[in-house]
């Protein structure tokens, strides 16, 4: 996974979110600052700049854009090697990722043994979209990985309580600070956060015989207060993410800043958290007032589909892994032993993916990155699921039968299904954003169903860049590029097609995919005229136009 993640983010040009991102993060580190960005809290930006203290990035002081434009000016306008800032800006999330690979082994560990916690493992690793989105310096990874964290201590608390509790608390507040998505799970992970109390509280007096109803009511007040405790010390942590970049908090609300009302707005308004989160909270209720373009299944549509999600997972997740999720959840919740868990894996991501699909945003899988993440988890617990026990068995207990006993025809098909998966993932190689599992053709077909984060996010021009010199020297170029980057930093001398008249585009026709999806009615006359000729990373084809 780290080696796939490196190259990957060594060969890819910048996102389209990325240099929003790297940005900010500059202007964090340099300037103290919070204006840029509202609309993410701080903390996966700050991770971000921890890789920038060592690109040592120029920055005008004096610059004075708004956030889009302030991404093209540190990468492209400043002096700056953009190749070297992005690796640098990237590596910090590849190191968050691989780490929280280890959050997936240990958890599933203490789940289903060692086997189990390989398989988990495994797919976590192999995991394409996880893959694609743990070498960009964006916060979808960290955001689901904090969460994540937070929901495998508060697990760990069923033992031991006031030791995991407060290290659960501060990784709820790590994930609130990265992504305001997130917040859905606050009284979900609090609920469970009662719930383990309570089932500490059951081995000791309170389970006592005696202990009537007074020692249930002091275990379930303790509960309370414990999460009461909780929500103080995540609402610490998203204070101190502010105040890490600015110790004085100055802020400003933009000028532009979108009316909330009705509940959203009694919400933005009574949250103890700093106004920058909260005014945050107002521009991303502005994006979801917004009418967006989506485009499914070869569909291009105004609006939101509230299936769209389920159907992108559908279709870039490895079957394989689609098998096992759905082994390993109904495993989670038919097992006895197990019983306990799903809870704990399952409710969370659940919650998050019904209040993504209410989104107004149909533009990629990235929006519910946290179900990978989780159901790695759920996935390994198949190795437990076994067949009925012959008459006159002997019985063992759960917790040795999983340390001692080999896995059976369970563990097998499980093994055989995690291989199916890893072959998926390492013939993907490096081109792991546009992916898509076999039955929907491979990642050079998911243009074909999906477009914008899902296959195309501005990520080839360097690819591009290579492709032209090598193949087609000298060749009159013509370019529909949809992503952030600046062709011309990487080389790429080509004009817009859409800008001239259609009888003088002759030659090389480049086009993003995402610009082929949405294509108006003069580029597609374009396309129509054009012979197909190869594609590029998979995100761009290439046509020649006589």
């Amino acid at each position: 996974m780290a080696v796939a993640m490196v190259s990957t983010a060594v060969e890819q040009t910048p996102t389209i979110d990325e240099p929003v991102y790297v940005g900010t993060a500059t202007v964090y580190v340099q300037q103290h600052d919070l204006r840029y960005n509202p609309e993410h809290p701080p903390l996966g930006k700050l991770v971000i700049g921890t890789g920038l203290l060592f690109a040592h990035p120029h920055l005008d002081p004096a610059f004075d854009g708004d956030q889009t434009e302030l991404g093209r000016h540190v990468l492209y306008e400043s002096g700056n090697d953009p190749w070297r800032v992005m690796l640098w800006a990237r590596l910090p999330v590849i190191v968050l990722t691989l780490l929280f690979g280890l959050v997936v082994l240990a958890f599933a560990r203490e789940l289903a043994g060692r086997a189990g916690a390989l398989a988990a493992l495994a797919l976590y690793a192999f995991s394409p979209d996880v893959i694609a989105h743990g070498s960009l310096a964006t916060l979808d990874v960290p955001a689901s990985g904090f969460l994540l964290t937070s929901v495998w201590l508060v697990w760990r608390a069923r033992r031991r309580p006031f030791l995991y509790l407060p290290l659960s608390a501060v990784a709820l507040g790590a994930a609130v600070a990265t992504k305001m998505s997130m917040l859905p799970a606050v009284p979900v992970v609090l609920l469970l956060a009662i719930v383990s109390v309570w089932h500490a509280g059951g081995t000791g007096p309170a389970a006592a015989p005696d202990g009537g109803r007074r020692a249930r009511t002091r275990t379930l007040a303790r509960g309370a207060a414990a999460a009461a405790g909780m929500a103080v010390v995540a609402v610490a942590v998203v204070w101190a993410t502010y105040l890490a970049v600015d110790p004085r908090l100055r802020w400003t609300a933009p000028a532009d800043l979108p009316a909330v009302h009705g509940l959203r707005a009694l919400l933005v308004d009574h949250l103890p958290l700093p106004r920058p989160y909260r005014d945050g909270m107002r521009v991303q209720f502005g994006f979801e007032n917004a009418t967006w373009q989506g485009f499914l299944f070869g569909r291009l549509y105004q609006g939101s589909l509230w299936y769209y999600l389920p159907a992108a997972l559908l279709v870039k997740t490895p079957l394989g892994m689609t098998a096992l999720w759905a082994a390993g959840s109904l495993t989670l919740l038919t097992v006895r032993r197990l019983r306990p868990a799903a809870p704990y894996l399952l409710v969370p991501p659940a919650l998050l993916l019904a209040s993504a699909m209410t989104g107004s945003r149909d533009l990629g899988v990235r929006y519910a990155l946290f179900v990978p993440v989780f159901l790695a988890v759920a996935a390994g617990c198949t190795v437990v699921a076994r067949g009925r026990r012959p008459e006159g068995a002997g019985r063992t207990t759960p917790a040795a039968s999983v340390r001692r006993r080999p896995p059976g025809g369970a563990g097998t098909w499980t093994a055989a299904l995690v291989l199916f998966v890893a072959v998926s993932s390492l013939l993907t190689y490096p081109y792991y954003l546009p992916y898509s599992n076999e039955a929907f053709g491979g990642p050079e077909k998911t243009y074909l169903r999906l477009h914008d984060s899902n296959v195309d996010w501005g990520q080839d021009l360097g690819r591009l860049a290579d492709r032209l010199k090598g193949h087609y020297p000298r060749e009159k170029v013509w370019l529909v590029y949809k992503g952030a980057g600046v062709p011309s930093a990487y080389g790429i001398r080509a004009t817009d097609p859409r800008t001239v008249p259609a009888a003088r585009v002759h030659g090389l026709l480049v086009v993003s995919d995402t610009a082929i999806d949405k294509a108006d009615a003069r580029l597609k006359k374009l396309l129509a005229t054009s012979r197909r000729v190869e594609d590029v990373g998979h995100s761009m084809t290439v046509f020649r136009r006589p």
